[in-house]
């Protein structure tokens, strides 16, 4: 192995272990690259001037249309956490069906799948699903590891439903890769992958997941009925036509924001970008509905700017990341790495996924798809059979898994701040159990089914 590999090699292993020490992410990635980038050229295998194309890169990143569309997502799912929509829809769906056994199991699968839809924000729907659900399932003696684990994986649905902000970020990463593997093949009309693909391709796989979740759930009813119980009926709660009103006055809204949202990007109407400023303006509509726009508007802004602005560093941090490790030939080494893995193109993919479900309990969703995907994509894009739309929602399922596994996965850690008491961490832990297999058992399907990501797409844009 050269020299300018083996500081490759030595760049990602120094970023994973700055990282595990708990240092900043960005400043984790921009730091080691500048350091790396000094050895490079001290050693004479690289030239520092390479990062003279920063700048430009930096520039292409904050003008690029695509990702404009994150934070005026982000910003729809701020406005709805804090205009209390989610609360109603959970306390309403609770009495639906509470008395069922398992009832709040499967209210809360309900309305995470809504407010996936319609937040695309995976802590929010967390912390609020946490505060209202968790009490609510141990007063009326849910199993804790179940409690947890299903308002754990529930709030994870926000990754993987369009307009998932992970299914952005895939999407254009992903279609720059898709274009550089077509353009190294000699083919110079590249075809494009766009994020209205990746919307596309991802609802059936995740209402697949939403399926399965609640078909595990339904077992539990039956064989552990003591995890599970029903509630005890409720005299004052409203029933017959009083509850169909309460339902229609709480579903219709969030549903008409959520087709008009998705309608006009899979229907080829508007672009990510544009349905996400229907998006905002429909949460802000919505809020206005229940609360004073003035009281709320400036704390929204201002916990969008910042979940934008540590999402944008760290896509800065991984830019220079990049751009040294490909310096340092990094790219040229995992092309050959890949290509050389028993099973061609399968063997491939399979690696990478397995490296992604790994990376995962040290590194957040966000940090693997700036770091890794621009990485293994444009390999993996020139193998015969492998489909971009195929691979990025493979990439997603995945991605979505590193959510729930410890030690780092962001939602343990929001559920760990607002559940009660009652419910440990050794809780949580192990109630997400079941619900990691059960994603996992689902990336088996798409591997062996990839027309469950295919099919829609094809239908809609006819590739």
């Amino acid at each position: 192995m050269a020299l300018a590999e083996v500081l490759a090699v030595l760049m990602v292993l120094a970023v994973i272990a700055a990282l595990m020490a708990g240092y900043p992410v960005a400043l984790t990635l921009a730091g080691v690259s500048l350091i790396f980038a000094f050895f490079g050229d001290a050693s004479g295998v690289m030239r520092f001037v390479i990062l003279g194309a920063l700048p430009q890169r930096i520039f292409g990143v904050m003008t690029n249309e695509v990702l404009l569309a994150i934070p005026l997502f982000i910003f729809m799912g701020v406005m709805l956490e804090r205009s209390r929509i989610a609360e109603d829809l959970l306390e309403t769906m609770g009495r639906l069906f509470g008395t069922l056994r398992g009832g709040l199991g499967f209210s809360a699968v309900i309305v995470g799948t809504l407010l996936a839809a319609a937040k695309g924000v995976v802590g929010a729907t967390t912390v609020t699903m946490g505060l209202i659900m968790l009490p609510a399932m141990m007063r009326f003696g849910y199993d804790p590891r179940l409690a947890a684990g299903t308002v754990a994986a529930t709030a994870t649905l926000a990754q993987i439903f369009p307009p998932a902000t992970v299914l952005v970020l895939l999407g254009d990463q992903l279609g720059n890769s898709y274009q550089a593997a077509q353009l190294s093949k000699g083919v110079f009309a590249p075809r494009s992958l766009t994020v209205s693909d990746l919307f596309a391709g991802a609802l059936v796989p995740a209402f697949t997941l939403v399926l399965l979740y609640l078909l595990f759930l339904i077992a539990v009813a039956v064989f552990c009925p003591k995890a599970s119980p029903a509630l005890p009926p409720d005299p004052k709660a409203p029933c017959g036509f009083a509850m169909a009103r309460r339902l229609a006055e709480i579903l219709v809204a969030p549903l008409l924001l959520i087709v008009a949202v998705l309608g006009s990007i899979l229907g080829g109407i508007a672009t990510p970008t544009e349905a996400a400023s229907i998006g905002a303006v429909g949460a802000i509509l919505l809020a206005a509905r229940k609360t004073a726009l003035a009281t709320l508007l400036r704390p929204v802004c201002e916990t969008t700017a910042q979940i934008v602005s540590m999402i944008f560093l760290i896509l800065i941090g991984a830019t220079m990341f990049s751009l040294v490790f490909r310096a340092l030939g990094g790219d040229d080494m995992v092309h050959r790495a890949l290509s050389n893995l028993p099973g061609g193109a399968a063997g491939a993919v399979l690696g990478v996924m397995l490296a992604m479900f790994l990376l995962g309990f040290v590194m957040d969703a966000f940090e693997i798809i700036f770091v890794v995907v621009p990485i293994v994509a444009p390999t993996l894009l020139t193998m015969p059979g492998v489909d971009p739309v195929w691979l990025g929602i493979m990439m997603a399922v995945n991605l979505q898994t590193s959510y729930m596994h410890p030690p780092l996965g962001p939602t343990l850690f929001f559920l760990r701040g607002v559940a009660p008491p009652q419910i440990t961490t050794r809780h949580i832990y192990v109630g997400i159990i079941p619900f990691v297999l059960i994603q996992l058992f689902a990336l088996a399907v798409l591997w062996f089914a990839p027309g469950f990501t295919t099919a829609l797409p094809h239908a809609l844009y006819g590739h």
